[in-house]
């Protein structure tokens, strides 16, 4: 059975339920299958061996989900050696459309709408609304988390210059 956080963020805020354990800094990263815009299956171990920043957003199609993928796709053209996710329900021909729209080709948008194996594995699922609450995770080369935020009401910005920290720490070690 699922773990099931009520309360942990609010949505508009309306306190909702997350579906999976939390995350902590220091906790091996799970792993979880999402599709890729062209439909294949991208798995944690697709990018082993390789610091990782996992922006978390509900959908591409609202205006702080846009805003936050545009910015860690800026950042992103700055990062050598990181890989910039971004996870979403959104459907992969959405992200793909939406992607060519804002002109970003920096980091990679996965869409987790088929089984919800990242949202349930990463506490992120909104069990109410079945989307992924806003959060960003940095996971580094040998797949340990090394930084976690769960935004505490969904439709805010999270912080975006500590997982960048995270992650140029994480590409020293």
């Amino acid at each position: 059975m699922t773990q099931e956080r009520q309360g942990a963020v609010t949505f508009k805020g309306n306190p909702v339920t997350l579906l999976g354990p939390e995350i902590k800094a220091g906790d091996q990263a799970p792993d979880f299958t999402v599709l890729a815009n062209d439909l294949s299956t991208v798995t944690l171990n697709d990018s082993k061996g390789t610091v990782r920043i996992i922006s978390v957003v509900p959908s591409l199609d609202t205006g702080v989900c846009d805003l936050q993928t545009r910015r860690f796709n800026e950042e992103a053209s700055k990062l050598e050696g990181v890989k910039v996710l971004t996870i979403s329900v959104d459907l992969p021909f959405a992200q793909k459309r939406w992607c060519g729209a804002a002109g970003v080709d920096n980091l990679q948008t996965l869409s987790d709408h088929r089984e919800l194996s990242f949202g349930t594995a990463y506490g992120v699922a909104i069990k109410e609304l079945r989307l992924l609450t806003r959060a960003v995770f940095v996971i580094d080369k040998n797949d340990k988390v090394v930084y976690v935020e769960y935004v505490p009401e969904v439709t805010n910005h999270p912080d975006y210059e500590a997982p960048i920290l995270a992650a140029k720490k994480a590409l020293e070690a």
